[in-house]
């Protein structure tokens, strides 16, 4: 990790050299993103600038801040306590850019909501975890802890283990305390209690209900049935994931990936894996690469069968879900065969998988890809069709392109406003480049075409799983490096340095390289991404995760304000969220 001075290497340093020559530098990285880093004084300017380029950063991916204070290995880089960094995404270059504030203990900088308006949550999110104060913020809250809550949990003074704080208890005092906290106010929102006519009624749904799709809340300010203004309140689900990753060892946070979206499982392990292994310099095995291609995709399928049967049940049609949930099991039976688990395996390593596929495991993915093509038409054919399920969802929750990219919508939720943009094509990992499929597009935005979306999804899956299957290569599993999974058992026990890596290796944990990395896949939601920061320890200095979920919640109000209450539940559904998702 170093400072560079030839900004020629990446187009877009001389773009910007036209208007900010002298304000930024220039950081290499890992993983390759142009990264620079710019004063709190400049820092709106450059976002403007890169936002109104010709072929635009049009949306910010991801938003949040680090802790530097305890961090060693920062040669050349500028002096910071806190470090406030911005992940921008340009669709027509193809390309992201990452810009980087500085900031003092107790500094504070200003706020992008009127450059990117999904800014507003992410800057919530860093000064609940930090503390880092944004000007400008249209309404700076805690946004995943209670509002009486006390510190900043990604502080490095802050404790990462329970036990290192006095034991919890729940009086009837405190009961009551929590709860008032947990009270609407609507004023602290802005919030009018009545207008010219009539007062507003306020309605709580959530956090435990069917159609929230996790613990979430959601209050609707009502003008009768129509919603005058909603807040989606989010954090009921709130594990601090990002804070255990700073206790585990680069092998043991493994599992912890799998419950970031529990119906993506492996899926969520490849974004974090192959950031490590950027970090690392290992490359990965063809076989090993292609295993977690065919494994991500039945993931996709298990995810998208089950969406597809809760949209339609919050439609109002109650037994497709069933019959869906049906073959869910099927596909989860291979899973299980192919790693053991079920929904949450673990079974991705740094430099491949824990093991090889088993015996016969060709039997069971052919039988699945047999049995499910037709399932699919039947399904399409008894719901799709369906003149009241169009009726609900056909231009309801309705928005366009512009939209989806202002808000930072990805995965079906942007490829339904007629955007191509698939991160499989775009940006080929794991070997996607070698696979056959076809990116699902329609043009209408609406609470239909996204689940159109998704049904050709699953289609698209099983012709990936069918070449998987079909050209399978031979060789190893996982790859010969002293940083990825321990060697095989039979060569520890014939040569000291293998015995000695694999000791080192399951004990303490592989040391990795000082350095920066981030990973990016088309998760089964939309995009997932890991960055995680080295600082040469056998745990990661700070991990951070980037979710769908976060960015498609937040867009909530924009698209359904002026709607009915029917039309909330419709979007709610059609957006695949899941809460742990969106808490981390």
């Amino acid at each position: 990790m170093s400072i560079i001075d030839n900004a020629s290497t990446h187009a877009v340093f001389d773009e910007l050299n036209t208007k900010h020559q002298g304000q930024y530098t220039i950081q290499e990285t890992a993983d390759g993103i142009p990264t620079i880093w710019v004063s709190t004084e400049h820092v709106l300017d450059v976002l403007l600038t890169l936002r109104t380029l010709p072929k635009p950063y049009v949306m910010l991916v991801d938003l949040s801040a680090m802790d530097e204070r305890l961090r060693t290995h920062r040669h050349g880089l500028p002096a910071s306590d806190f470090t406030v960094f911005y992940h921008l995404m340009s669709l027509e270059r193809n390309s992201d850019i990452r810009v980087k504030v500085a900031l003092k203990e107790g500094q504070s900088t200003q706020s992008a909501t009127k450059i990117y308006p999904n800014a507003n949550w992410y800057e919530r999110e860093v000064y609940d975890m930090f503390g880092i104060i944004f000007d400008g913020h249209p309404h700076l809250t805690r946004i995943l802890l209670p509002k009486y809550w006390e510190g900043h949990p990604l502080r490095k003074e802050y404790h990462a283990r329970a036990t290192e704080f006095t034991p919890y208890f729940l009086n009837t005092a405190k009961q009551q305390f929590e709860q008032e906290n947990l009270r609407f106010v609507p004023e602290e929102w802005g919030m009018k209690r009545s207008g010219r006519d009539e007062d507003f009624m306020f309605l709580n749904i959530g956090p435990n209900h069917p159609s929230a799709h996790g613990a979430f809340r959601l209050v609707l300010q009502l003008d009768g049935e129509e919603i005058v203004d909603c807040i989606p309140d989010i954090g009921y689900h709130h594990r601090g994931a990002e804070k255990m990753a700073e206790r585990q060892t680069w092998h043991s946070f493994i599992p912890y990936t799998d419950r970031i979206d529990y119906l993506g499982g492996v899926m969520n392990e490849l974004p974090y894996i192959m950031a490590v292994e950027k970090l690392a310099g290992i490359t990965v095995p063809e076989r090993a690469q292609t295993i977690r291609v065919m494994m991500s995709e039945f993931f996709r399928i298990t995810n998208n069968l089950l969406y597809w049967g809760t949209f339609i049940q919050d439609a109002g049609g109650m037994t497709p879900v069933f019959y869906m949930f049906a073959d869910r099991q099927k596909a989860y039976d291979v899973i299980e065969a192919v790693t053991g688990y079920r929904m949450h395996p673990a079974w991705f390593r740094i430099g491949g998988t824990a093991h090889d596929l088993p015996n016969g495991w060709q039997k069971l993915v052919r039988d699945f890809l047999d049995w499910m093509p037709k399932r699919i038409d039947e399904y399409v054919k008894a719901t799709m069709t369906n003149t009241v399920l169009k009726g609900r969802t056909q231009a309801v929750a309705q928005y366009d392109a512009k939209q989806a990219l202002a808000w930072g919508v990805t995965g079906a939720g942007l490829r339904a406003t007629g955007i191509d943009f698939d991160l499989r094509k775009a940006r080929p990992y794991m070997g996607y480049e070698n696979f056959d499929f076809e990116v699902p597009v329609f043009y209408n935005g609406d609470a239909y075409d996204r689940c159109l979306v998704k049904i050709e999804e699953i289609r698209q899956s099983l012709r990936i799983i069918e070449q998987c299957l079909n050209n399978m290569p031979s060789g190893a599993y996982k790859a010969e490096h002293p940083l990825a999974v321990p060697p095989p058992k039979d060569r520890t026990l014939q040569d000291i340095e293998t015995l000695i890596n694999h000791f080192v290796s399951v004990s303490w944990g592989p040391v990795m390289p000082a350095g920066e990395s981030c990973a990016m896949v088309e998760g089964v939601k939309g995009l997932n991404s890991y960055y995680v920061t080295s600082d040469n320890s056998t745990m990661s200095y700070r991990t951070r995760i980037r979710t769908p979920t976060l960015a498609h919640l937040q867009q909530m109000p924009s698209v359904i304000n002026g709607s009915l209450v029917s039309d909330a539940i419709i979007y709610l559904a059609s957006i695949d969220i899941v809460m742990a998702d969106c808490d981390r």
